[in-house]
């Protein structure tokens, strides 16, 4: 897939926390005078205008973790942080940023399945784990060292933007080559992005 070459940079300013599940979070978004997309549901410009009201039942998961202070207890990220250093070392991330897309992705189950066919820890599409060389995306450690693959080759595609590497790790890079470059206006794209970036920043100052 072709990208275009100067990428334009959509700030995403959500507010997630002190969300009540189930709550309605009203999006909001306008254009600058660059042509970059500003979204957030927390209007504090009145170049703000309303782009979509989204409601989303919380999972038991979900639930227990907004429940909490943190994401998930430790012991989960401990459970299978060894795989992650090795995997963050091997491609050059950052530990916090794999246990982030994991927190988001499976909340650590290692068995979870998406209905679309994603699988395991970080939820790897059979394209995907076919790609990377994991012959069983069940097994935690093939799991976390292909998502870490997948992430870091994004992060390079788009000029190591963690934005766009996260919407096209949700949506896929083609989706967000089509969109200009830019985060595709997909609701789930558009809720996944801050979540895992809320989550990476609370893992890196604990970390």
């Amino acid at each position: 897939m072709s990208v275009p070459a100067r990428l334009l940079r959509m700030s995403i300013a959500f507010a997630l926390a002190g969300t009540a599940t189930g709550a309605l979070a009203d999006i909001y978004r306008y254009v600058d005078e660059h042509g970059t997309t500003h979204f957030t549901n927390m209007p504090d410009d009145p170049r703000f205008k309303l782009y979509m009201k989204t409601q989303k039942e919380a999972s038991p998961v979900t639930q227990a973790m907004e429940q909490r202070n943190h994401p998930l207890p430790k012991v989960a990220r401990d459970r299978y942080h060894g795989h992650v250093v090795a995997a963050a070392k091997t491609f050059s991330l950052e530990p916090a940023l794999i246990h982030a897309v994991i927190t988001a992705e499976s909340a650590y189950n290692p068995l979870a399945r998406s209905p679309k066919g994603a699988k395991g820890l970080m939820q790897l599409m059979p394209g995907t784990a076919e790609r990377y060389g994991v012959k069983n995306p069940l097994d935690p450690k093939q799991n976390i060292l292909g998502g870490a693959a997948y992430l870091r080759d994004l992060l390079t595609l788009f000029g190591n933007d963690m934005q766009l590497a996260l919407a096209a790790y949700n949506a896929g890079e083609g989706a967000v080559a089509r969109h200009g470059g830019r985060i595709p206006p997909y609701r789930e794209t558009l809720e996944y992005v801050p979540k895992v970036l809320s989550y990476y920043k609370r893992y890196k100052s604990s970390m």
